[in-house]
């Protein structure tokens, strides 16, 4: 089984021209998707504070790339409302010719709520948004109308045309490792799973803690997509290519290689002609799910 490769670039600290010239390297080197995230504040200590918006931005790269799949890794689900996430989507599926992958998480950064007066809940009840959101936004793409009477969402008769270019609808990655709930939420509603800061180990025990939640509630585990976020290794780029082998030896055949500040143009320049032919050359044994 081959891997779908991604490359991700934060954009904190980084220039415009810097952004734009990794997109071109992903694009011509043939990384399958490409990813930026979604934070109004510095998360990345050791780069510069400076952040530009996620979506907005990741429209740019709509338009700026011709091959790559693109998405934000993940969008904090509490900084807007569905209908207009939904709507903000679609258009970015459109101008990207379909090729907008969807990642959405609950939402958790203190100081970004806070300065923002967004409603910081508890982690319970940012999941069950998350949950809800996800319904309403797939409705919106795939519904003429949509009638939602949730929790914590409401939507009466609401349309959003047109529709995403991709049918039924771009795929909905979800992110995060919350055993009881943020897991039985990807069982239930995802297409694909990411995790961050986990260990092949550890994400291979989670693996199987989705596996119960899928079993739980009927479906098979082999439909969702598992993807870890693991750091390029700029100087031994051979141990960022074996860590990925740890991990699709756990059934995660979508990594996601992150790279960063000083020089973001040099790290992805290392990824695409180090790493990245290093794993197209590999095979892996799909792992029985």
């Amino acid at each position: 089984m081959s891997l779908r490769v991604g490359l991700k670039l934060p954009q904190q600290g980084v220039s415009v021209a810097e952004l734009r010239e990794v997109w071109r390297i992903a694009d011509e080197a043939g990384f399958d998707h490409l990813w930026n995230f979604d934070h109004f504040v510095p998360i990345l200590p050791e780069v510069g504070a400076e952040i530009l918006e996620a979506w907005t931005l990741l429209a740019a790269m709509a338009v700026d790339t011709r091959r790559v799949r693109i998405g934000v890794m993940v969008t904090g689900n509490t900084y807007r409302h569905p209908g207009v996430l939904a709507k903000m989507a679609t258009t970015v599926d459109h101008l990207s010719g379909g090729r907008l992958e969807f990642g959405l998480g609950a939402g958790w950064n203190e100081r970004e709520h806070r300065m923002l007066g967004i409603p910081l809940e508890t982690p319970g009840v940012h999941i069950a948004k998350l949950a809800e959101a996800i319904q309403v936004i797939r409705s919106l793409w795939t519904r003429p109308s949509t009638t939602f009477s949730g929790r914590h969402y409401r939507l009466q008769e609401a349309i959003s045309d047109p529709k995403p270019l991709q049918r039924p609808c771009p795929p909905v990655w979800v992110g995060g490792r919350g055993e009881r709930k943020t897991l039985r939420v990807v069982a239930e509603l995802a297409d694909a799973w990411n995790v961050i800061n986990v260990d092949p180990v550890e994400a291979g025990r989670l693996g199987s803690v989705l596996d119960a939640h899928c079993a739980a509630v009927g479906r098979s585990p082999a439909e969702i997509r598992r993807s870890a976020q693991l750091p390029l290794d700029v100087d031994d780029p051979s141990r960022t290519v074996s860590l990925v082998h740890e991990y699709a030896a756990r059934g995660f055949f979508e990594p996601v290689i992150g790279i960063r500040p000083p020089d973001p143009v040099h790290a992805a320049a290392v990824a695409a002609e180090k790493v990245l032919p290093e794993l197209r050359a590999a095979r892996f044994q799909e792992v029985a799910q």
